[in-house]
């Protein structure tokens, strides 16, 4: 039976899951609360199964021809002298160094994902589902412009901060984020010649890392990372964007190396972000007839590597739920039960190991570039890369033969020509 569904959510996650119920004939309407497709950010990456996920869609050749040339990541001092370099792992064997084969800028796997799906799905853009309703038969979805329609099901894809996830957890339910007392802003300045193809980290005391990217020969990001327990810190993200920028200009205005270029790029920018660094885990991943997606339901963090991964992966295998099992509730259930050992797997980061990666002290600092450097002269990362897999543990990504619609049609092809 063809479901009407409604996907809160235009990033990664909810249009990977439109592109997969759309294929096996599922009506889908995605709702973005941006006015225009928000093909912007950062670069993000691809790992282990999510390159796996990529692969069966189809879209690997669309990824390839956007991906970013990122040779590895370079640890540098305040001089910009390289203490230590990591390559990146691009021999298709083993898994993935700090950088990935498959880096790419997060607006153009969005826009591969939209691409892909347009013609199949509906989107309303400048919207937002404001509150819900159901019952046994259907959900009631009340938007923002005062309108509202009837859907099968409602599925939140709408971030960490998900407005669906609120309206689903139970009263006393715990906290959904896990603070790990790291914050981070990014934004693109111009690029100049000394920005190459390399990934370049500094550490400056008080806590301080400043990393810059460069994705072409017109811009480079920029990353400014900070470590504290403050509760100041913590509401930053909360402000404007101009106080958001004054505490990061003030935090940052001595930290050396190329700081102040980087603080004088903050006036001309169209590209500004700023975030706590956070885990979301709750039990509650789904409702009646809603359902929780990629980071609405599970953020790993940035400090794992593996958002963009496992939202593509969860799009797959719930899209392979529902069309395996024609009630939602079982559909929710073993989704989840499938899902939960991968993630738990991904979440599982060592919050001890940030104090000695985002040094407070100097001396510190340069135990780390010791170590690293020592480190990089013995090949470790390399033989780690080599004879380790990607995250996931033991966890195999499903099959689901439900979602091959070409197999399926040459099936039921060849039952017809048996019949005749």
């Amino acid at each position: 039976m063809a479901l009407k569904v409604l996907i809160c959510g235009g990033g990664v996650a909810g249009p990977a899951l439109a592109y997969w119920l759309a294929r096996i004939g599922h009506q889908v309407v995605v709702v973005e609360r941006f006015p225009v497709l928000r093909a912007t950010g950062a670069q993000i990456d691809l790992r282990g199964h999510g390159i796996e996920a990529v692969k069966r869609m189809g879209l690997t050749d669309a990824v390839r021809q956007k991906l970013v040339d990122e040779a590895g990541i370079s640890l540098i001092d305040t001089k910009g002298n390289v203490k230590a370099t990591i390559l990146a792992n691009k021999s298709g064997k083993g898994a993935q160094s700090l950088t990935s084969e498959y880096e790419i800028m997060r607006g153009d796997l969005v826009r591969i994902l939209y691409e892909a799906t347009k013609d199949q799905v509906e989107y309303i853009f400048g919207r937002t589902v404001d509150g819900f309703t159901e019952n046994d038969r259907d959900i009631v979805a009340y938007f923002s412009d005062g309108s509202s329609d009837t859907f099968d099901l409602l599925v939140g894809a709408d971030g960490q901060g998900s407005h669906i996830r609120r309206n689903i957890l139970p009263p006393g339910a715990p906290d959904a984020y896990h603070q790990l007392g790291v914050y981070v802003a990014y934004w693109f300045v111009p690029w100049v010649e000394s920005d190459n193809n390399m990934c370049k980290a500094y550490l400056s005391p008080g806590g301080r890392l400043i990393m810059t990217r460069s994705h072409n020969k017109i811009e480079t990001q920029v990353y400014f990372m900070l470590r504290s327990d403050s509760e100041e810190v913590r509401n930053i993200p909360k402000g404007s964007v101009g106080q958001q920028k004054h505490f990061w200009a003030q935090r940052f205005r001595e930290a050396g190396w190329q700081a102040d270029r980087f603080i004088k790029g903050m006036d001309t920018t169209d590209n500004w972000f700023c975030q706590n660094v956070v885990q979301i885990k709750t039990d509650t991943w789904h409702s009646g007839r809603v359902v929780l997606l990629g980071d609405a339901a599970h953020c790993p963090s940035p400090l794992s590597g593996m958002g963009t991964s496992s939202s593509l992966v969860g799009a797959y295998v719930l899209a392979g739920e529902i069309a395996r099992d024609e009630s939602l509730s079982q559909a929710f259930q073993t989704y989840s039960r499938t899902m939960r050992p991968f993630i738990d797997e991904v979440q599982q980061l060592n919050v001890g190991w940030i104090p000695w990666a985002i040094p407070n002290s100097q001396w510190a600092i340069s135990l780390v570039h010791l170590i690293i450097e020592l480190a990089c002269f013995l090949r470790i990362p390399q033989l780690i890369s080599w004879f380790s897999n990607d995250w996931g543990g033991d966890w195999k990504i499903p099959d689901y033969p439900e979602l091959d619609v070409d197999r399926v049609d040459r099936v039921d092809r060849v039952d017809r020509e048996e019949i005749q």
